[in-house]
């Protein structure tokens, strides 16, 4: 019994060590991208107020059709994941060119969808000046949408490989590179005209080319990808290969819009409490949005590591990626949880020093540490079924978990039946936590009743 448990122990650090090279790039992309939205906040917000509401607004509209290319393109990191533990190399390089294709098909529908905005934002009932800065930010923005897609199609196949430092490269050049080019296009300098939020569109959306221009150096300067990329050329669609994307992709792309949204809602609705309360959760929201960057980093390196697994017909690595994961997950939700419990004063005087605002921040930021607890298990064991490519299953729990029971709960227990705001929001992040439950007891079930099948 000992040397097995030192076995299994030895076991369990190999294969850290093995994702270790996943998760830390991808946590430096993630962090950079998220870096990225703040340091467009505090430009536009240095240069008006009224430039600051637009790109605020412009952002929650663009970022919803971002995810869903994300979502729609991540199904090609389970296949070549797959396809690598196999070790079929020129399935991997026939495949990029499909991708490709999807990624155009998606630029081409999604970045009109960002330019002829204002149908969605005459629903908002937005002031002229409002509603004309935010059009002009996103129309400038609806030039990166395309870029942006090709981008995640070069990221998701060499993260599908297992190789993510061309992501965290492009992304922190990426991040650098934006602020100089807000420093231009928002307040005019080096012969640029002054544009304010529209200027800001523009950088982003500059940025955005920088992506694929910066991963396409990267991977052809590789040697350790070069044999999974192929020859350049122009290679004609295989709807077959298309069709096996979008089957996968559209049900996680639609996954992640939709769980945007919702969130979106929920932050709507406490509004109409008021300013306290909304300003409260902002901040809550915010820190638990940080302190989930490292379990979205670990569940896609899980994802990696089990499609390889797979694709070897490996059982016992599919089980040891899955467990390692976990441990890894429960040591960093545990420490956050923990932070979020013992010393949530010192984190929220970093956004207000209002002390009615802290108040209510104090019982929200309580409540996101049970939250953030809860959803390490689903985010991991969601990534797992996609490593399993069950993409439809995750889907169907979220919109039941989220629009079926956080919603309505929210709805009903934090408007309807609360008689202080401070209630009103704690009933709001009460529904949340029940919904998220719901998701990571419907995910884990599954996962263990995948696992509990005969072997590959």
């Amino acid at each position: 019994m000992i040397n097995f448990r030192f076995a299994y122990g030895r076991d369990v650090l190999i294969e850290a060590r093995a994702m270790a090279p996943l998760i830390w790039p991808m946590l430096i992309a993630q962090l950079a991208q998220m870096g990225t939205g703040v340091v467009d906040t505090i430009m536009a917000g240095r240069y008006s107020a009224l430039d600051l509401a637009a790109v605020a607004i412009g952002y929650n509209i663009w970022l919803p059709l971002f995810l869903m290319t994300l979502g729609v393109l991540l199904a090609t990191t389970n296949i070549v994941a797959y396809e690598f533990g196999a070790g079929r190399k020129k399935t991997i390089r026939e495949f990029l060119p499909q991708s490709i294709w999807v990624a155009l098909a998606l630029g081409a529908i999604l970045g009109p969808t960002c330019y002829f905005v204002e149908p969605i934002l005459n629903l908002l009932n937005l002031d002229v000046m409002t509603q004309n800065k935010t059009a002009d930010y996103l129309k400038a923005v609806a030039f990166g949408i395309p870029a942006s897609a090709i981008f995640q199609a070069l990221r998701c196949h060499t993260q599908g490989i297992g190789i993510i430092k061309p992501f965290a490269w492009a992304s922190v050049i990426g991040f650098i590179a934006n602020v100089p080019l807000n420093y231009a296009f928002i307040y005019g300098k080096w012969g640029i005209p002054e544009m304010g939020a529209a200027g800001c569109g523009w950088a982003t959306a500059i940025s955005m080319w920088l992506g694929p221009i910066l991963i396409s150096f990267y991977i052809a300067k590789s040697s350790a990808l070069s044999p999974y990329i192929p020859e350049i050329k122009i290679v004609k669609p295989n709807y077959s290969t298309i069709k096996n994307i979008l089957t996968l992709g559209i049900p996680i792309g639609l996954t992640f819009f939709l769980e945007v949204m919702v969130f979106s809602i929920i932050g709507l609705m406490i509004a109409t409490l008021g300013n306290v309360p909304m300003a409260a959760h902002q901040i809550a929201f915010n820190i638990w949005d940080v302190l989930y960057i490292p379990l979205l980093s670990v569940g896609m390196a899980m994802m990696t590591r089990v499609g390889h697994g797979l694709g070897e017909g490996n059982t016992s690595a599919v089980n040891l990626s899955i467990k390692c994961g976990f441990i890894i997950v429960a040591m960093i939700s545990g420490i956050s949880m923990a932070v979020l419990l013992i010393t949530p004063e010192p984190i929220i005087s970093i956004y207000t020093k209002d002390m009615e605002i802290t108040l209510v921040a104090l019982t929200l930021l309580r409540l996101s540490a049970f939250f953030i607890i809860i959803d390490a298990v689903q985010v991991t064991c969601s990534f797992c079924l996609r490593a399993f490519k069950e993409t439809s299953y995750p889907f169907i729990v979220m919109c039941l978990s989220y629009w079926c029971i956080t919603l309505p709960i929210g709805l009903w227990f934090g408007l309807l039946n609360s008689n202080t705001p401070l209630e009103g929001a704690t009933n709001f992040w009460k529904a949340m936590i029940a919904g998220i439950t719901v998701a990571a007891l419907l995910v884990g079930s599954r996962l263990r009743y995948l696992l509990s099948r005969p072997p590959i």
